[in-house]
């Protein structure tokens, strides 16, 4: 009765299960998993926000397949502004509701069924169900730690073939947080032009570098057709105002020809709605009250972490540039999921097993960085309590 794209295993997984259990005993659990900005204790402009959804103008609809100018129009302000280096032209935009959306039209337009994706791992295991719907096979990529998170080229070229229609970058990675650097673009650009591939680029956190300099929009990227993603969700911590877009860049004649037909995957589905593309200039705006909330966050809690750190052996932190999470590295004594449940059962604190990312082999802990920073404090004090017993 049901798609093959859709056959996945539906019943939770030990971790998942340990979770409902926890839950279910009504205990109260340190959550260090934390991805909801909207429920960590951030002081929202609320007035600003919510008046923003209301004008008399989202009684008119007015359907736009690459959505409403203005909020195209302020899009590109926001790359002018976050990201001087580069002044993105509106018709180059294309709003959805989500990244994972954007993801969606761009598989549709470069994929037939079966095609591939390269994507790096580890990373977010959203892709995976995006491939499935698309009908898409995703292939990896690793990325190797050697002082830092690096692409491995080398790795790249094996995975290419005649079924590769497409690269997925992350820029930082999550969880890693690592960034994609100057000559690694460089490399990424050549590799593209030698195998007529475009880049998919994820930048949703890109404006959270822990050393506060500005990182390169891929935006800007014109060697190759690149389609770049972000959105309301973690520019402005708004993952409920359901903003998000797709900029193309590249060679002027496939940025035409993609964009062309982008706009008639867009018109068929006209997902925006009027109050939020009418909003959109005003909760971009909202970044500038709230990033510095959650780099101050960032910033509280990765020097906590690496304190508790210091007082212990058993486990270090892996360095990390951007984004909300950090990447413990610890003793291999069971699976990453048998730990995690460990730690959930006997000290009541919830991180992710690394598994959960795709990383290669066991000995890897995921924490948010935008917990609260009391619960932050008082989770990785159990969980350094017990992986140094």
């Amino acid at each position: 009765m049901f798609s093959k794209r859709t056959d996945w295993k539906l019943t939770p997984n030990a971790f998942t299960a340990a979770q409902q259990d926890a839950r279910a005993a009504g205990r109260e659990v340190l959550d260090l998993t934390a991805s909801n900005p909207t429920r960590v204790g951030l002081n929202y402009d609320a007035d600003t926000i919510l008046s923003s959804l209301s004008p008399v103008e989202s009684l008119d609809y007015d359907p736009q397949p690459k959505g409403l100018l203005a909020a195209r129009q302020a899009v590109a302000a926001y790359y002018r502004e976050q990201h001087d280096t580069y002044d993105v032209d509106p018709e180059h935009i294309v709003l959805a509701t989500s990244t994972s959306e954007a993801y969606s039209h761009i598989f549709r337009l470069l994929c037939n069924s079966q095609d591939q994706v390269l994507v790096p791992k580890p990373s977010y295991p959203l892709f995976e169900f995006l491939a499935d719907l698309q009908d898409v096979k995703l292939v990896p990529y690793p990325l190797i730690y050697d002082h830092g998170w690096q692409i491995d080229f080398p790795s790249l070229y094996k995975a290419v073939d005649h079924h590769t229609r497409a690269v997925v970058v992350v820029h930082p990675n999550n969880p890693t947080g690592s960034y994609v650097h100057t000559d690694e673009i460089n490399s990424l650009n050549s590799f593209c032009r030698e195998y007529n591939l475009p880049l998919v680029v994820d930048e949703v956190f890109l404006d959270y570098a822990h050393d506060g300099a500005a990182r390169a929009t891929f935006a800007a990227n014109q060697d190759v057709l690149t389609f770049t993603l972000s959105g309301l969700s973690k520019i402005s911590a708004l993952p409920q105002m359901k903003v998000a877009w797709a900029v193309t860049s590249g060679p002027a004649e496939q940025v035409t020809n993609a964009l062309a037909r982008l706009e008639v995957i867009a018109d068929t589905f006209l997902s925006m709605n009027a109050p939020l593309q009418l909003a959109t200039p005003i909760l971009l705006e909202q970044r500038k009250h709230v990033q510095p909330m959650l780099l101050d966050r960032l910033r509280v809690n990765l020097e906590e972490l690496d304190r508790q750190l210091t007082k212990q052996g058993a486990c270090k932190r892996l360095d990390v540039e951007g984004g909300w999470y950090a990447v413990m590295r610890v003793p291999v004594t069971r699976s990453d999921e048998e730990l995690a449940i460990e730690i959930l059962r006997k000290f009541s604190v919830l991180v992710h097993p690394g598994h959960f990312y795709d990383f290669p082999r066991d000995g890897y802990l995921v924490a948010s960085l935008i917990t609260p920073t009391d619960i932050f404090r008082e989770g990785i004090r159990r969980v350094l309590e017990l992986l140094n017993a």
